[in-house]
C-alpha cells in the first residue's frame, strides 16, 4: 500500500469545517480505513496520528463554530 501525503488532506478540508471527529470520518471515507500518511517530516501515520501532527503543527485555523478548516497559508507546495 502506497502512503498519501499530508498535502492531500489539506487540499480536502479546503472550503470545509471539521471538528476532529468528522475529518476523520471524511478522511476515513476518502482514503479507507487502512490509509497510511505521510508528511515532510513523518513517515507512517495512521489518520489520527496525522490530524494531531497537522493539529501540532499550526495547520488548523478555528472557524465561527466550534469547528475548524485548513490554514491554506500554512500548505508548502512542493
Amino acid at each position: 500500500m502506497s502512503s498519501i501525503h499530508g498535502h492531500e488532506v489539506l487540499n480536502m478540508m479546503e472550503g470545509n469545517n471539521y471538528n476532529e471527529n468528522s475529518l476523520l470520518r471524511q478522511i476515513n471515507e476518502k482514503f479507507g480505513l487502512n490509509a497510511k500518511f505521510h508528511t515532510c517530516s513523518k513517515q507512517d501515520m495512521c489518520a489520527i496520528e496525522l490530524i494531531e501532527l497537522l493539529k501540532r503543527k499550526g495547520k488548523f485555523k478555528p472557524t465561527q463554530s466550534t469547528k475548524f478548516t485548513v490554514d491554506s497559508s500554512k500548505i508548502c507546495d512542493h
